[in-house]
């Protein structure tokens, strides 16, 4: 079974920067996809970026320009935030493509208010 694990989480002023990981329980380069997604309240869970094996990156075009996601060689993906705005604020999730199964991890809350 695999599980997903994020950290990095918390409350940050508009315009300010968080970092937030994900730790897999299998080597990153084993999953087809693996990408980070965020539930505002009252609204659905929509993709923020994704990451291919291939290192094809996707953005949404809300986050585009300011954040970057990336892995490292182990076990661990990233998503590093700057220029946070309020309109950011949100549950994370992590979600991985193995196979043809997806995984998800319990999300962390991002909140952006000054």
């Amino acid at each position: 079974q695999v599980q997903l694990v994020e950290s990095g989480g918390g409350l940050v002023q508009p315009g300010g920067s968080l970092k937030l990981s994900c730790r897999a329980s299998e080597n990153v380069f084993n999953f087809n996809r693996m990408a980070w997604y965020r539930q505002a309240p009252g609204k659905e869970r929509d993709l923020v970026a994704s990451l291919t094996v291939g290192d094809t990156t996707n953005y949404a075009d809300s986050v585009k320009g300011r954040f970057t996601i990336s892995r490292d060689n182990v076990r661990t993906l990233y998503l590093q935030m700057n220029g946070l705005k309020p309109e950011d604020t949100a549950v994370y999730y992590c979600y991985a493509l193995f196979g043809v199964t997806t995984y998800w991890g319990k999300g962390i809350l991002v909140t952006v208010s000054s």
